[in-house]
C-alpha cells in the first residue's frame, strides 16, 4: 500500500493537549522553565505527525521559538497543533500554546512554532511515504501555502548560511574583532 496514495483531512491527526503547571516545572526566576513547554510541544508534534502519517516520527526541525509570555505555575498549559503541510515523508506540524489563569480567566498566547516531522520506516529507518492532507477550507489551504514557502525560506536559509560559511576568513587578532565581546588568547 503506497499512503502518498491517500488524502487525509487536517482534522483528523489534529491534537489539543492541556497540562497543569506543576511546582517541579519551575525554574530559578520562579516561571515555568522554558524546556517544559517545549519537551510537551515536541510530543504534542509528535502525537500529531504520527496520527497523520500512521508511522513512527522523528523531530528533523523546529522553526525558531519565541517565548512571548511566561508561563506561570498553577496555570493550565494548552497546545493546539496541525497539520499544516505535507511532502513526500515530511510534515509540517504548527503548534500554538497558550497559558490560562483559571482563578482570574486570562489567556495568553505563549508561544507559536512549526515543527518538521519525518515519518520512518520501521525496519530500514528510511523515511517512508506519508499521506497528503486533503484541505477543506480556506484557512487550510493558507496554511500548507504558508508552510510550502517556510519549506522553501529554510532550504534557500541553509544554502545562504553554506555560502556564508565559505566566505569566513578563520585567521583573527584583536584588529578584526573589534566592537565584538571577546578576546583572542595569544
Amino acid at each position: 500500500m503506497r499512503k502518498s496514495d491517500e488524502f487525509y483531512p487536517v482534522k483528523s491527526s489534529q491534537i489539543v493537549l492541556r497540562e497543569l503547571m506543576v511546582p517541579s516545572y519551575e525554574n530559578f526566576g520562579g516561571k515555568v522553565h522554558g524546556g517544559v513547554v517545549l519537551s510537551l510541544m515536541d510530543k504534542i508534534a509528535y502525537a500529531c505527525a504520527a496520527s497523520h502519517s500512521k508511522c513512527y516520527c522523528v523531530t528533523a526541525s523546529v522553526d525558531k521559538v519565541d517565548f512571548l509570555n511566561p508561563v506561570e505555575v498553577g496555570e493550565i498549559l494548552t497546545l493546539y497543533s496541525s497539520v499544516n503541510y505535507t511532502g513526500k515523508s515530511s510534515m509540517e506540524i504548527g503548534i500554538r500554546v497558550v497559558s490560562e489563569n483559571f482563578k482570574t480567566g486570562a489567556i495568553r498566547h505563549t508561544n507559536t512554532s512549526y515543527f518538521t516531522m519525518v515519518a520512518l520506516n520501521p525496519e530500514t529507518k528510511t523515511p517512508e511515504s506519508i499521506p497528503g492532507l486533503l484541505l477543506e477550507s480556506d484557512e487550510e489551504v493558507r496554511r500548507f501555502l504558508e508552510g510550502r514557502l517556510r519549506r522553501k525560506v529554510r532550504k534557500l536559509q541553509r544554502h545562504d548560511l553554506d555560502r556564508a560559511r565559505q566566505e569566513i576568513d578563520y585567521e583573527v587578532d584583536d584588529d578584526s574583532l573589534a566592537g565584538e565581546n571577546c578576546k583572542v588568547a595569544k
